[in-house]
């Protein structure tokens, strides 16, 4: 027998054996490492996708900010296409405002549109009582209000204080009522007389007359309360 191929092959078994236990104890040690964390190689890869996701810049809007106010609808709308009253669009009447038996001191004018169309009446009428030398001053204290409007048929009011300062006292037989020139706008026109509710009545130098008003009550009550 020859002795050196037996230890050629005992060596090559040898060699074998010790490859085979390293390649196990490699093995070994991946598994053990594999262990170690868990087994679970999804934790490490969703904790890596959510490290992304958090660190991911905020996408900031480009929307304008909404405004915090809105326009404000007019609250008092006027109609420019309506004309001012002239003296062919209305008929005057004189009411005696006082009772029966009393002294006449306040008279309700009354100015209806006639027309066949809107208009507006401004400001105050022009009265003259009688023969004075001009027309009856306004009332203390009124204002030169927002136009009436009339549609057709439609009544304006001017309140009318015959008598106050119990001075210069004269008869009065009749009335003229005039629109005046309200703002320039136009020449004025012609006043026209106005049929008396009495036959005869007195006024004095405290006579006065209101503003065109929409109802009664607001043209008499400044008048009535003097």
């Amino acid at each position: 027998m020859n002795v050196n191929r037996k230890c050629a092959g005992s060596w090559r078994r040898y060699a074998l054996g010790a490859g085979a236990v390293a390649a196990l104890l490699t093995t070994a040690a991946c598994g053990s490492a594999n262990a170690a964390d868990g087994g679970k190689p999804s934790d490490q890869q969703s904790a890596t996708t959510s490290a992304s996701v958090t660190t991911s810049a905020p996408v900031e809007s480009t929307e304008p900010a909404a405004s915090t106010s809105a326009a404000k609808p007019s609250t008092k709308p006027t109609d420019a296409s309506v004309d001012l009253c002239t003296m062919a669009d209305l008929s005057f009447t004189v009411t005696n405002y006082d009772a029966v038996g009393e002294d006449v001191r306040h008279l309700m004018l009354v100015a209806t549109n006639t027309s066949a169309k809107k208009c507006d009446v401004q400001n105050y009428p022009e009265v003259t009582l009688g023969n004075a030398k001009g027309h009856a001053p306004v009332k203390e204290g009124m204002t030169d209000d927002e136009p009436v409007t009339l549609a057709p048929g439609e009544k304006a009011y001017a309140g009318v204080l015959a008598t106050g300062g119990k001075m210069d006292t004269y008869p009065v037989t009749f009335m003229t009522v005039g629109l005046g020139s309200p703002g320039g706008e136009a020449p004025a026109e012609k006043p026209v007389k106005v049929k008396m509710p009495v036959t005869s009545f007195e006024a004095d130098d405290g006579q006065r007359v209101t503003s065109w008003a929409g109802t009664e009550g607001l043209a008499m009550r400044p008048v009535t309360q003097s």
